[in-house]
């Protein structure tokens, strides 16, 4: 049997897209395998959302080639691929093959012609391929990551995502459905609905709040988590389903990416600072004890010290439970190369410094306030390090616990014992357990 290897970069809607590879190539007879050494095929699959990672990925692709054999294809997948298309062939003589996210079908034959020899790129936008009829295949049978939205319309000045995955388009709410309903017939308890905007969804005929109440009521579906949402398509259709539906979870993941007015608009998004905070007061009435994760960047081009400034108070004034920040990357092809006044590396690097000592004090503060609090987990798998297990609460806390392996995919009650300032150590709170098993039942 010929064997399949790929490595994943950046999002979840990347990983997602490697387990539909990995559904496609299967039906083409290939086994999926753990180690490149084993691999007739290697597949990258690549994000080019910042420089760094797209420098981060050439240089796999020099290690990766020495795994090539005789009739072996290196092939480069994904963002990445699709933004520099045939100058990827050229750049690294090694790769056979270059393929955008359209183009995943079309995998079993551009493999077999690069095995006779023919070198091609597929960057190709196909707005209507939702890949409907493809079973992924899954390396989490409890939790899985399902694909609600392709593409993006919004054109924020710094992001190249628009340029990667072509323009919006929704799947339609019965095929989500009947694809949750197949998870669930096969154990999965959890389901991620996934798009670059994800909350502004519509089939044309249903939105995102149709989806959450539909995606819900599932049997068998006990959480539903989404990401990315954007901050002003929480309508209150939304926000009422979200309060409504008892299995969507009490976390979002919030993008600010600045907590200025003045560099919100020269990034094009779509609100304003005080916009922003109303939505976060919005989702925490509509659910209380939601917690809130962001994005931001440091030193996009014309960001003033008082500017970054603003950006800290708001992350004070938010209280975020946890923030993805990074410093800005020029992406070509992106209107923000245009604008003026690029911030200096070295600034860049004292202020996101700040910027996360901030974040870690405001989680840590946060986390040692929950100490001793109950919460229901969803036991992962092993922790990465230690023999623990690794579990994730509703809110999407973090905890580490002692106990068996079987232990893995199902839901556990535990108390919070002690906190790294990041994540929890947690212990079992049996009687509450039995019950929950009893209920489940």
């Amino acid at each position: 049997m010929r064997r399949i290897y790929i490595e994943t970069y950046g999002c979840q809607m990347n990983v997602s897209d490697s387990e539909l590879m990995f559904g496609i190539l299967s039906r083409a007879g290939y086994l999926r395998t753990e180690d490149p050494i084993e691999a007739d095929v290697l597949l990258v699959n690549t994000c080019a959302v910042r420089e760094h990672a797209e420098q981060r990925v050439l240089g796999r692709m020099g290690e990766l080639k020495r795994y090539k054999r005789p009739g072996n294809v290196l092939g480069v997948v994904g963002c990445m691929a699709q933004r520099l298309g045939p100058k990827l062939l050229e750049r690294v003589p090694q790769v056979d093959l270059v393929i955008g996210p359209d183009g995943y079908r079309g995998l079993p034959e551009l493999i077999a012609q690069a095995r006779a020899g023919e070198r091609s790129a597929d960057v190709e936008f196909k707005g209507w391929e939702h890949y409907e009829d493809v079973d992924s295949v899954r390396g989490n049978p409890f939790s899985a990551f399902v694909t609600v939205q392709r593409g993006c319309d919004y054109r924020c000045t710094f992001c190249i995502v628009p340029m990667t995955r072509g323009p919006e388009r929704s799947r339609r709410l019965a095929d989500v459905v009947q694809e949750v309903v197949r998870l669930a017939s096969n154990s999965t308890t959890e389901v991620t609905l996934l798009g670059q905007t994800v909350n502004s969804y519509h089939d044309a005929e249903h939105d995102f709040a149709d989806l959450l109440r539909a995606v819900g009521a599932v049997e068998g579906i006990r959480r539903v988590r989404f990401t990315s949402p954007y901050p002003t398509d929480f309508t209150p259709r939304v926000l009422a389903a979200m309060a409504e539906t008892p299995a969507v979870c009490e976390h979002v993941h919030l993008p600010v990416q600045s907590g200025s007015s003045r560099t919100l608009k020269r990034m094009l998004r779509r609100y304003d600072r005080d916009r922003y905070l109303d939505v976060v007061a919005s989702l925490r009435a509509a659910v209380p004890g939601i917690s809130l994760s962001t994005d931001v960047i440091v030193g996009f081009p014309g960001e003033t010290e008082e500017e970054f400034q603003e950006t800290l108070s708001l992350v004070e004034q938010v209280q975020f439970d946890d923030a993805y920040t990074f410093k800005y990357s020029v992406r070509e092809g992106t209107p923000a190369v245009r604008i003026k006044d690029h911030v200096t590396e070295e600034i860049k690097t004292e202020r996101i410094g700040r910027l996360i000592a901030l974040v870690r004090h405001i989680a840590k503060q946060k986390n040692v306030g929950l100490i001793g609090t109950t919460h229901e987990v969803l036991v992962e798998g092993p922790a990465k390090r230690g023999a623990l297990l690794q579990a994730r609460s509703r809110n999407n806390k973090i905890a580490m616990l002692d106990g068996p392996s079987e232990w893995i995919g199902s839901y556990r009650r535990v108390r919070f014992t002690g906190t790294t300032g990041s994540t929890f150590t947690a212990g079992p709170v049996e009687k509450e357990n039995k019950e929950l098993v009893a209920t489940w039942l």
